[in-house]
């Protein structure tokens, strides 16, 4: 699969990334009764629904401004003292449904054993359909069934395995398999793990389209088993052997080796996906759900701030003051010079000669001093 031609920056060891879309209703209603009911629950410590805000798209006739993001700030502590800030933004989508992208950050290096950021935000009920994949339509927390046709399947993964959002893992069945192999493998997955995983479904008879369809990723699945996929692009530390399960049994045991697979992929060093450098930068400088303390520490820096400034216009105001005063004496020494300076009289009809000719003539006769030969003195003779 093709590489992005520019480097992005890697992905902060404290932050957690999802993204996805919501598909019914209206999911800032979806949120706020999900947010109310954890802080309830103590879930969260507090949350904040910022004021709807849009921007112009342009100006002129025609011109139409672009679709408002609703954004939702929730903080909770993990293991009782480290605290996680994040932030959800939801717009609209092209077809209805609504665009939602979701980034926290704690104190420390993330967790995947922490609770996952999108079910604090999200309720669980199956029925709230805000899992799907922003990209195309696949579920983070059901199992995707790959299209019968391989040039389908193709597509399918050109389309959503870049953007390095998700984790895409690909689980072959060895053999028609009853209702425990049809359960999701996320299932076994870390908390902080199961919305970032797309899990792909290939049927026995479809291990060879799926392979030809994987050329590009430079991956093949065994039979019977599982791969996870390099992303695009790949991360540093990606071999394709070392992300290769050999073995998935569906029979409702855990795939130990294949939880271990995606979990060592997760903690690999990875470029921040597409547009999640914003939604980052928005988090860390303008955040507003701040504590007691916070706020109290953020007017004093205010205060600092505006003493600095103060002191630097007070400053600057002195230096100009000094430099008028200085410049004032020296046009007053200049003044008295040049009243205790000889007039020379000139005759009414002689013409007045320019500062630029009286320059010119002094320099001339300075010139000829010079050149003036000079008398032998008297030892010389």
């Amino acid at each position: 699969m093709p590489t992005s031609p520019t480097a992005r920056p890697l992905t902060p060891a404290t932050v957690w990334l999802a993204r996805g879309r919501h598909a019914e209703g209206a999911a800032e209603d979806v949120l706020r009764r999900s947010l109310e009911q954890r802080k309830r629950s103590r879930a969260i410590d507090d949350f904040l629904e910022l004021p709807e805000a849009g921007t112009e798209a342009g100006t002129g006739a025609g011109t139409e401004a672009a679709p408002a993001e609703r954004v939702f700030e929730a903080r909770w502590r993990v293991e009782e003292t480290v605290t996680v800030r994040a932030r959800i933004g939801v717009t609209p989508g092209p077809d209805g449904g609504q665009e939602w992208l979701l980034v926290a950050e704690a104190e420390r290096p993330w967790n995947d054993d922490w609770p996952s950021p999108a079910a604090l935000f999200w309720p669980e009920e199956p029925d709230v359909a805000w899992d799907r994949d922003g990209a195309v339509e696949l579920s983070l927390r059901k199992i995707n069934p790959l299209p019968q046709d391989d040039k389908d399947t193709r597509r399918l993964f050109r389309n959503a395995v870049p953007g390095g959002w998700h984790i895409h893992v690909v689980v072959h069945e060895a053999m028609s398999t009853d209702e425990r192999g049809r359960l999701p493998v996320a299932r076994w997955l870390p908390t902080g793990l199961r919305h970032r995983v797309v899990e792909h479904r290939a049927t026995p008879q479809q291990l060879r389209g799926v392979n030809w369809a994987l050329r590009d990723a430079g991956v093949q699945v065994p039979r019977g088993g599982a791969v996870v996929l390099p992303g695009t692009p790949a991360p540093d530390g990606y071999e394709a052997d070392d992300f290769s399960v050999r073995a998935v049994f569906l029979d409702g045991s855990e795939p130990a080796d294949l939880v271990d697979a995606v979990t060592r992929y997760a903690a690999l060093p990875r470029p921040l996906p597409e547009g999640a450098e914003e939604a980052l930068t928005a988090l860390r400088e303008d955040w507003h759900l701040l504590t007691l303390e916070e706020e109290l520490e953020r007017q004093r820096g205010l205060v600092a701030m505006y003493a600095e400034a103060l002191e630097a216009m007070t400053k600057s105001r002195d230096l100009y003051r000094e430099a008028a005063e200085r410049a004032h004496e020296a046009l007053a020494a200049y003044q008295e010079s040049a009243e205790a300076a000889p007039v020379r009289q000139q005759s009414p009809d002689a013409p007045t000669a320019s500062p630029l000719q009286q320059l010119t003539r002094t320099f001339e006769r300075l010139k000829s001093r010079s050149q003036r030969p000079v008398a032998p003195s008297r030892d010389e003779h």
